[in-house]
């Protein structure tokens, strides 16, 4: 068209800058919606989760419900809708909770100095083991993790499947709970005397 219209004689530098103003003017305020468009053909190819994986993204937590080419949407555990774009998705970081088969669950609890320690471990253990969604491989285990100046902690990691992670969660704190005294802290001196 510019060609045709120096051809008729017309001065056409002031066409070109127009041109070119729209044309800088129009990718500036596509360039969210090219970047989000991006990230969506990145998500679908690379797949770095896929519908009804849990991830945490953003600062949201959720269940992927839909992964549309410009958005991504998470149903959150209490029941809301987010909307994520592509573009910063793909670009930054993602837990993928669903990818792998198995997960720790991890409990940290004090104890008082002077409470039976091995009291303490075999019978949580002993527990652990009963409860068939627990894996035996790897095993449970419990570590002292940290002496502080009138409790130590005990680090208590156990592995599930993943379908199994908020029941075997629950289970876990159950176990614990029960076994925990009034004052808070895990107590078996009385049942091992």
């Amino acid at each position: 068209v510019i060609a045709v219209i120096s051809q008729l004689g017309i001065e056409t530098t002031s066409f070109v800058a127009i041109f070119g103003a729209a044309g800088l003017a129009v990718g500036m305020a596509l360039s969210g919606t090219l970047q989000n468009f991006a990230g969506g053909a990145m998500i679908l190819i690379f797949k770095p989760f896929k519908v009804g994986d849990v991830i945490s993204a953003q600062g949201y937590t959720g269940s992927v419900s839909e992964i549309q080419i410009f958005n991504t949407y998470l149903k959150t555990p209490d029941n809301k809708v987010v909307i994520l774009p592509n573009g910063p998705l793909a670009n930054g970081t993602i837990i993928n909770f669903s990818k792998a088969e198995k997960r720790k669950i991890e409990v940290i609890i004090p104890i008082r100095y002077g409470d039976n320690l091995d009291g303490i471990m075999s019978t949580l253990l002993e527990s652990f083991l009963l409860e068939d969604k627990i894996l035996k491989e790897p095993e449970p285990s419990i570590q002292l993790t940290q002496l502080g100046e009138e409790k130590a902690s005990l680090s208590i990691q156990v592995w599930v499947k993943n379908v199994n992670f908020n029941v075997v969660s629950n289970t876990v704190n159950a176990i614990v709970y029960r076994l925990v005294s009034s004052e808070g802290f895990l107590n078996l001196k009385n049942q091992n005397d």
